[in-house]
């Protein structure tokens, strides 16, 4: 049997601490939608956790799409959806999801090794899926006021934009003010380890 498993390190650095976040942050019940899944690691760890929330994993591309679904096979939960093959640049990725009962939708690492218009298309598409209190979560290393947090996190920027300029570490107030236009409120920072932060938005009441 051929295993297409793909390994990320910082999952296993990670992952404690943000489901010990998503635990305090996510709605009882109902879908939680994860959008650029990566490796599948994520998603096999939290799910079995965050029970009897239901978790559909989703990533744009083919080989993660492999990668989360032999990751399934090692590690099967019976709340763990098969994964979707989702690109937030594309106007229309929500339609398909709009008769689930998705009220989270969780995004960790994505929009820094991602185009900007990756960004705008997750606002525009939780703002579309989410009901009223639903939460869009994000994990992942933000600019403050235009100014790197850390020596490391700035490393990392330049890196991300030589290996392609549309990538790079997001200004925090850009991605509040794109969010808020989508009528994502800003419910919570929260600082995680290794320069990292947990952005919780939730959708405004009507």
């Amino acid at each position: 049997m051929t295993d297409n498993r793909q390994y990320a390190p910082a999952t296993q650095r990670n992952r404690e601490v943000i489901l010990e976040t998503l635990l305090q942050i996510l709605p009882p019940q109902g879908t939680v939608l994860e959008i650029a899944s990566g490796t599948g690691e994520h998603s096999v760890y939290f799910a079995p956790h965050l029970q009897p929330r239901q978790w559909i994993p989703s990533d744009p591309n083919p080989s993660a799409i492999a990668s989360i679904t032999d990751w399934q096979k090692y590690h099967p939960s019976n709340n763990l959806a098969a994964p979707l093959q989702i690109d937030v640049t594309a106007a229309d990725w929500h339609q398909h999801l709009v008769n689930q009962d998705i009220q989270a939708i969780v995004n960790i690492n994505m929009i820094h090794i991602a185009p900007w218009q990756a960004c705008l298309g997750l606002m525009t598409g939780a703002r579309k899926l989410l009901p009223a209190q639903g939460i869009l979560y994000l994990y992942g290393p933000f600019k403050r006021n235009g100014k790197h947090t850390s020596e490391s996190n700035a490393e990392f920027d330049a890196n991300l934009r030589y290996q392609n300029p549309e990538w790079g570490v997001r200004d925090l107030e850009d991605v509040i003010a794109i969010a808020t236009a989508q009528n994502l409120i800003l419910k919570e920072i929260k600082s995680m380890p290794a320069n990292n932060l947990s952005i919780i938005f939730e959708v405004e009441a009507q």
